[in-house]
């Protein structure tokens, strides 16, 4: 070995020679080889990944673990902290695409090249733009956390441009159509139209519906509380794709939420509580109803009524964009909503404040005359 080079000869008669390329988890040097069948071979291979790597360390930290090896570490972390459907997401997209194309980087090697040859792979699997941007913002979510634990410097994801998404925006049923769907979901037997009512009149998801028992309401002082969801996740494999279902407390603050019940939605849930005798609402049996079930019931609804083209949800977003065009104040729809910002409710239902900014206009007219 020369001294100070690190270049040997092996037993086999090749010459290797080893450069640092940072510290693994346990704060050891992690190396790296190059071979050749002379010194001077493996000298000239050296020396510019020495100068390489010397700057990435000096650029970018000594971090030399895998990203894969990160990614999995910090899956451990959040565990506790997220839903249960939220980690399975996490844990699907990283493993499913992020994984297969960058795992085996080194956290310092990690830099805004990568992130790029990954945006071109994730753009030819013919994904999404909104689902490419969701993988990044998970990614994003990685490596600000190596900085914090201060495994690296920077984070290049964050200098990737992502082509601009037009939003489609959510329609909310006329006041017509709203009056038609109550109708016909008041005829329904057996209650199978209470989660129509429930998304209508009190803005809940379907998980949110499905998970709601009896206990949740309180019916003398009107309310409605909210703090379970039952939902299908992915399932752990990661693979197959095949989901289960799983009851869960809401783990956001804002989700739990407490909700003042309506004279219609009071009237037709005590009709239902007659007929039930389980402990959730849409639910004859001990265990919450299928969302699939829910939303198949749903669909029988509408159709009765002549409503193409409606999904479940649009039936919340019906919700707030009533409670916006009777004047409620934004802090308080976020509120019912389950929204985590004032912003966020601003945001998606903007449009339907169209009337109160009409006569914004009109009393400044009025005020100058």
């Amino acid at each position: 070995m020369r001294r100070g080079e690190n270049i040997y000869l092996r037993k086999d008669g090749r010459w290797e020679g080893r450069y640092i390329k940072g510290k693994k988890a346990n704060g050891k040097a992690k190396y790296g080889s190059v071979y050749g069948k002379s010194f001077q071979e493996v000298r000239s291979k050296l020396y510019p990944l020495k100068a390489k790597y010397q700057s990435i360390r000096e650029r970018q930290g000594e971090a030399s673990m895998t990203y894969q090896e990160w990614g999995n570490y910090w899956f451990t972390e959040i565990k506790s902290e997220i839903k249960q459907s939220t980690y399975s997401n996490y844990e699907y997209k990283l493993k499913h695409y992020v994984f297969p194309e960058i795992g085996e980087y080194s956290l310092n090697e990690l830099n805004e090249m990568v992130a790029q040859r990954l945006f071109q792979a994730l753009k030819e699997k013919q994904l999404k733009t909104t689902t490419i941007r969701a993988i990044f913002r998970i990614i994003n979510q990685t490596m600000n956390y190596a900085i914090r634990k201060k495994q690296i410097k920077e984070n290049p994801f964050l200098l990737i441009r992502f082509p601009k998404v037009s939003r489609i925006k959510q329609q909310a049923l006329t006041k017509k159509d709203q009056k038609c769907l109550e109708k016909q979901a008041m005829r329904e037997k057996k209650g199978k139209g209470i989660p129509v009512l429930l998304a209508l009149h009190a803005g809940l998801r379907i998980g949110e519906i499905a998970a709601l028992k009896w206990q949740d309401i309180d019916f003398e002082n009107n309310q409605i509380s909210i703090h379970s969801t039952y939902q299908r996740v992915l399932s752990s494999d990661n693979i197959s794709r095949r989901t289960s279902l799983i009851y869960t407390r809401s783990k956001t603050e804002s989700s739990v939420r407490v909700i003042p019940l309506s004279q219609i939605l009071k009237k037709e849930l005590l009709e239902q509580q007659k007929q039930l005798r389980g402990r959730y609402v849409c639910s004859n049996n001990d265990h919450p109803a299928e969302p699939r079930l829910l939303t198949y019931h749903f669909h029988r609804i509408r159709r009765k009524v002549h409503l193409n083209d409606v999904h479940f949800h649009q039936l919340r977003h019906t919700f707030a964009t009533r409670c916006v065009e009777s004047n409620g104040d934004i802090v308080s729809i976020s509120a019912l909503m389950g929204h985590s910002s004032s912003k966020m409710t601003l945001d998606t239902y903007a449009d339907a404040m169209m009337e109160q900014r009409i006569q914004v206009v009109r009393q400044m007219e009025k005020a100058i005359s």
